[in-house]
């Protein structure tokens, strides 16, 4: 039996890579749209946040001088056509998926609307939301925050390239540890990079746990749903 009736995944863009510099994958993007298949033969309702790193990073853009906020936009953009190239590959594999924007682009994807999408959960089908919060200065680690808590998502379920949160960098350090459990404050007191400062806090506040776990390890999402030991469980 599942642990969970209903999850935010949160993908980061660079997960859709695989080993290309940058763009979309389309064996890695094949592969996690299996992995969460499998949860959704389990009965679980699948809510999605994807980054765009992988096509546009509004910080890197940023920082060469182009306006933050111009550049935030741009990234919201690249959401977007990741969250396309996942429902899409969804499509393929007979999962139902539709994609939310947070901003109106209404000839390619519909808007978001709170109660639309709580529907299409219950229905069984997958939500991809695109375009983070619609709005520049937050990163998709909020709107992943943001969209858990309001869809009564619970837990937030964070896919790295790493298998769960570390004493140390385990690229770094041969000794460092995974810890299986740790609390909100006692990531933030070991300054652990578990999400941004932002999406941290909301999710402390609205006791959202978050699960961080490597999409890259297979069966690993199957695993966390079944509430068996992977990954590292943030709480309150």
């Amino acid at each position: 039996m599942p642990a969970y009736r209903r999850i935010l995944l949160k993908l980061s863009g660079e997960a859709l890579m695989g080993d290309d510099n940058f763009g979309i994958n389309r064996a890695t993007i094949v592969r996690i749209v299996e992995e969460v298949a499998d949860i959704t033969r389990l009965g679980v309702q699948v809510a999605v946040v994807i980054g765009g790193g992988n096509i546009f990073r509004g910080v890197a853009g940023g920082s060469v001088g182009m306006d933050r906020a111009t550049a935030d936009y741009m990234g919201m953009l690249a959401t977007v056509m990741n969250s396309l190239a996942l429902a899409d590959a969804m499509e393929k594999a007979g999962i139902t998926a539709r994609v939310m924007s947070a901003i109106a682009i209404e000839q390619v994807v519909e808007p978001y609307v709170r109660p639309k999408a709580l529907q299409y959960l219950e229905e069984g089908k997958v939500v991809v939301f695109a375009a983070g919060t619609g709005n520049p200065f937050f990163t998709t680690d909020t709107a992943a925050a943001l969209r858990g808590a309001e869809i009564g998502a619970e837990i937030v379920l964070k896919a790295t390239k790493v298998d769960g949160v570390y004493t140390a960098d385990p690229k770094l350090h041969a000794d460092a540890t995974r810890y299986t459990t740790i609390s909100f404050d006692e990531a933030m007191s070991r300054q652990l990079q578990v999400m941004d400062a932002t999406a941290f806090a909301l999710c402390r506040d609205q006791n959202l746990p978050v699960k961080v776990f490597s999409i890259f390890k297979p069966g690993a999402l199957r695993r966390v749903v079944l509430g068996e030991d992977e990954g590292t469980l943030v709480h309150v």
